[in-house]
């Protein structure tokens, strides 16, 4: 009998060590990936930044460029690899709406930071979003990065979608020939019905979903956006051409665009004007424009078309985000079906898709443990039987 009982209790001791083990184990993962999510989002913010934290997410990697045929015509794209493969997992990173593309700056330090911490990362140029269009077409050129680094890694991988390419990495996610390639999806500063974001822009007004009403001063590089998707609405033909070149310009920053813009007629160069400097003298003629345009707007919000996500969703949102307002993301929580929702965050340690100074450490805190879960997510990616 006490044989059988020191047998029992040498079973329970080994057990409990062997729990304790795993439970270190556990723990000390954990604790590794909150520090590589505090180191990237470091780097983000300042690419210059050093200490035992950014040390996290400064391995050696190499930075490749490259293209590949796909249905919409040839995609060029930057690859940032990490010494000794993506030990971390793969992630295809998504650009805005901006001139500069995969080479906006805030995308090259996320990019490096993430591949300083072991994630391969793909950044596709989005051709109508570096042109300030949002067009359907860009969905099929998400989904076909993904499958692009899927099959160059033999796993699925993850889409990290900044604003409107948020909304679109969604859309992408939900469809057939493309969801079993993505693992998860980070939709940062995210659309859900362009519509309603057009009409912000127009009113400075927001509707949630509980039907509150949020008054918010709208960027005006939104309106400026949606003007320029149809310039012939708001010019006579004779200035179209040089109304869309000069808002061009002017949303890029280049120095010659009140030059082009002598080219207008008077009338051309007094309608410019009212777009640049005075828009809210345009809000009926902006509000009509939408109403207009609405099945074309429609083409490119997810509302309604999320049922097919199978990956795991983690939407992100700044606070005070005055280009996509943040209820935008509290529509589309309720959109995401709710087994595929991993995480939602309105944090005030994040502007539009650029990370804040300033905050409390409680806000930080939580923007880097809700990061951590994506950086997790993209682990046991790379963990995953190679089936592609």
């Amino acid at each position: 009998m006490d044989r059988h009982r020191g047998s029992r209790k040498l079973t329970y001791v080994l057990f409990l060590v062997l729990f304790l083990v795993l439970a270190a184990l556990v723990l000390r993962q954990v604790a590794e990936t909150h520090l590589r999510a505090a180191a990237v989002l470091t780097l983000l913010s300042d690419p210059n930044a050093r200490g035992i934290v950014t040390d996290l997410a400064r391995r050696r990697f190499t930075e490749q460029t490259g293209s590949a045929l796909v249905p919409e015509g040839q995609m060029n794209f930057r690859l940032y690899v990490p010494e000794g493969g993506a030990r971390n997992g793969g992630i295809v990173l998504l650009h805005g709406v901006h001139h500069l593309g995969m080479y906006d700056p805030r995308l090259v330090n996320l990019s490096r930071a993430l591949a300083g911490s072991g994630v391969e990362v793909m950044t596709p140029e989005l051709e109508d979003l570096a042109d300030y269009r949002i067009t359907p077409r860009t969905i099929d050129t998400i989904g076909a990065s993904a499958v692009i680094l899927s099959t160059k890694l033999h796993r699925r991988v993850g889409l990290i979608g900044l604003s409107f390419a948020g909304g679109l990495s969604l859309m992408a996610a939900a469809r057939p020939e493309y969801k079993d390639r993505i693992g998860f999806v980070l939709a940062v500063g995210a659309h859900e019905d362009m519509a309603r974001v057009a009409r912000f822009y127009a009113t400075n007004t927001e509707t949630a979903p509980d039907g509150k009403e949020v008054q918010l001063q709208a960027h005006e590089y939104g309106m400026l956006i949606l003007a320029y998707a149809h310039m012939e609405d708001f010019f006579s033909a004779r200035d179209v051409s040089a109304a869309r070149e000069s808002l061009r310009q002017w949303l890029c920053e280049e120095p010659q665009a009140m030059k082009t813009a002598e080219e207008l007629s008077p009338a051309g160069r007094n309608r410019l004007d009212l777009l640049l400097h005075h828009h809210q003298e345009l809000r009926q003629a902006l509000l009509a424009e939408i109403a207009q345009n609405r099945t074309e707007m429609d083409a490119v919000s997810p509302r309604g078309k999320l049922g097919g996500i199978t990956a795991d969703v983690y939407l992100l949102h700044g606070a005070a985000d005055n280009i996509v307002p943040p209820q935008e993301t509290l529509w589309l929580e309720q959109d995401v079906p709710k087994k595929a929702l991993k995480g939602v965050l309105i944090s005030r340690a994040l502007t539009h898709v650029d990370a804040g100074n300033g905050e409390p450490l409680t806000e930080k805190w939580r923007l880097v443990h809700f990061f951590a879960g994506v950086l997790q997510d993209a682990v046991q990616l790379s963990e995953e039987k190679a089936g592609h």
